[in-house]
């Protein structure tokens, strides 16, 4: 009896032990639950809800841009692309294997693709191909089980409803480079562009916008369930250009397929109304990325069509140059409008020779004449007594030989020369024979045509010193933003200066013994006047001279003259201003003045100048509030 008291005394505390112990740890678990479950609720709620749901980043719709009066020139519309996210295969090679059974998938691509995977972090979708049909979409939905990784994207692609019209004005966007996209994930989106060149990279940043977010709820795999939240990125500012997109399409026609530039200009208030390079390119072709063939045919043309040759075209101004000579001589007092030379059809200046292009030559003729029939011999005489620092200083004060700043990228400067210049860049004295040449706006002397196109603003519009512009007013969402006008000062040249080379430039046009007179506007009211030039690509030896020099139609095309012409309209109260560069297409007045004469007449037909939509705004300048003829 006492043997099994003591053993169920054994039993009882086993079983107190045993109990304790349960206890214990069932405490403990019970603790760790409370802890997991209550203390740590929000963290683990957090880590599931991150397995769970994806935050992807939403590209920002790019600013459209829009001409003068609304139209629009740039815009965006739906592009289907399919992308890779390499963190949701295992096998990158496979993936892309069975789709290329789909769509059709280069080494070129294969290695681009490759590449991209492997610069950017592995949950960044890679773009496969862009601008699908939905044909192609289609297939590669319905097979989306056998694709591991590969994903449809819907978005937006830039487009540019008037191709070769607007190349150079606008420009294009493209892929960002690796160098471009540094840390910014915006720039990491599948399909993200940014410009490259025109508007879209002088207002990259104000068109890019910023952009959203978009949660969506996703399996073990990675397949979309469904989604939860959206926020829209802010679409990127409106940008209006001064430019009219009718004219603009005129101008690029009637250049046709020729290398040539022309600029059309208002003289008060320095818009650019049209600025066409010819021949041009379809910027549609970089968004969608350009083969190597299409690459090698625009590089390779000889007419440059990559080349916005109306601010980087670098040309000699011919006898376009002379007003600036004869605005010289006035202000040095060499020469009066009344100064007459006798012109027998060259001129000697040591054992040289410099002729004029009218063989037998004009007789004699005052300054005005010399402008109207372009005589070479005049403005010969008349710059051996400025001297060139004279010319230089005047030619610069018109606005040529320095860069106008204009809100285009690649503008260049061209070359108005001095002594201290040609020291400086030869070694080399300067020599009075180039004087002579400067003369008549050739020898070392490079203008572009926007550069003309300012001269002849400056020449027109009272003497203020207009500064060009393309960018009218930038608008985020219902805020207008104008781009601020600057004051125009005086370049100092006296009204009667100016008044004697205006009257000159209509005689060109308007009188029998013009240089333009067949390309004349015979209504009054829209009436222009002009300069002709013509300048020589090559030098002419003496023996060619004696022999007779071939015409320029028998020449090759690369030795043929350039054609050039200034002018304004109209000539009783000028508005417009023009310049056109038809490279190797002889003279002046048989091909350049006719195209200048359509432009100005069709500028005033438009009246391209008026006020467009938004924001109007103020010119400087006495005539700032010129009339509007037609």
């Amino acid at each position: 009896m006492l043997v099994d008291t003591d053993r169920q005394k054994l039993l009882t505390r086993r079983a107190a032990v045993l109990g304790g112990g349960k206890l214990v740890l069932l405490s403990a678990l019970m603790g760790r639950l409370y802890y997991l479950q209550v203390v740590e609720a929000d963290r683990y709620a957090t880590l599931a809800d991150e397995n769970r749901i994806s935050l992807r980043m939403l590209p920002p719709p790019r600013g459209r841009i829009v001409d003068r009066f609304g139209k629009p020139l740039a815009v965006n519309q739906q592009n289907y692309r399919v992308v890779l996210v390499s963190e949701n295969t295992r096998d990158v090679n496979h993936s892309l294997d069975q789709l290329s059974k789909m769509i059709p998938l280069s080494e070129h691509e294969r290695r681009r693709i490759l590449r991209e995977i492997r610069r950017k972090r592995s949950f960044v979708p890679v773009t496969v191909r862009d601008n699908l049909s939905w044909k192609e979409v289609a297939k590669i939905e319905v097979n989306t089980p056998d694709l591991p990784g590969i994903l449809i994207d819907v978005g937006q692609s830039r487009f540019y409803p008037h191709g070769d019209h607007l190349a150079h004005v606008l420009g294009y966007v493209a892929s960002v480079s690796e160098k471009e996209a540094r840390d910014d994930p915006v720039l990491q989106l599948p399909g993200f562009r940014i410009g490259k060149s025109g508007m879209e990279k002088t207002h990259d940043l104000a068109l890019r916008g910023s952009s959203g977010n978009l949660q969506v709820e996703v399996n073990a795999l990675g397949r979309v369930i469904r989604e939860l939240s959206r926020q829209e990125g802010q679409p990127g500012a409106e940008i209006s250009l001064t430019i009219d997109l009718d004219l603009q399409k005129f101008v690029s026609e009637r250049l046709s397929d020729q290398s040539a530039a022309a600029v059309v200009l208002d003289v008060h208030n320095g818009d650019i109304l049209a600025l066409a390079s010819t021949p041009g390119f379809d910027p549609n072709t970089f968004n969608r990325g350009l083969s190597s063939e299409e690459w090698k045919t625009l590089v390779s043309n000889p007419r440059a069509p990559l080349t916005n040759k109306a601010i980087s075209g670098q040309y000699p101004p011919g006898s376009t140059f002379k007003m600036a000579v004869a605005l010289a001589a006035l202000e040095k007092g060499v020469a009066t409008p009344a100064t007459q030379h006798f012109c027998k059809g060259s001129v000697e200046l040591g054992n040289a020779e410099f002729h004029c292009w009218k063989k037998g030559g004009h007789g004699t003729l005052d300054m005005s004449q010399a402008i109207t029939q372009s005589c070479d011999v005049y403005f010969y005489e008349i710059a051996k007594r400025i001297g060139i620092n004279k010319i230089t200083e005047m030619a610069r004060r018109l606005g040529l030989g320095q860069k106008l700043d204009v809100d285009l990228p690649g503008e260049l400067k061209g070359l108005m020369p001095t002594r201290a210049w040609k020291r400086s860049a030869t070694g080399r004295s300067w020599q009075q024979g180039e004087t002579l040449i400067a003369g008549i706006g050739q020898g070392f002397l490079l203008s572009t045509p926007l550069q003309l196109a300012v001269m002849t603003a400056r020449l027109t519009n009272g003497g203020f010193a207009v500064i060009p512009r393309v960018t009218r007013s930038i608008s985020f969402s219902e805020e207008l933003t104008p781009v601020p006008e600057p004051k125009f000062n005086p370049i100092g040249v006296p009204e009667q200066h100016l008044s004697v080379i205006q009257k000159a430039m209509s005689r060109v046009v308007n009188e029998p013994f013009g240089t333009a007179f067949s390309s004349r506007i015979e209504k009054r009211k829209f009436a222009m006047g002009g300069k002709t030039g013509t300048v020589q690509v090559r030098r002419i030896s003496k023996a060619e001279r004696e022999k007779g020099v071939r015409k320029n139609e028998e020449l090759s095309w690369e030795e043929r003259d350039h054609s050039l012409f200034v002018g304004f309209a109209p000539v009783s109260s000028p508005r417009y201003a023009v310049s056109v560069i038809v490279e190797h297409g002889g003279s002046g007045s048989k091909t350049a003045a006719p195209i200048a004469r359509d432009i100005l007449l069709e500028a005033q037909r438009r009246k391209s100048a008026r006020p467009g939509v938004g924001h109007q705004m103020s010119a400087s300048g006495p005539q700032a509030q010129g009339d509007e003829s037609g």
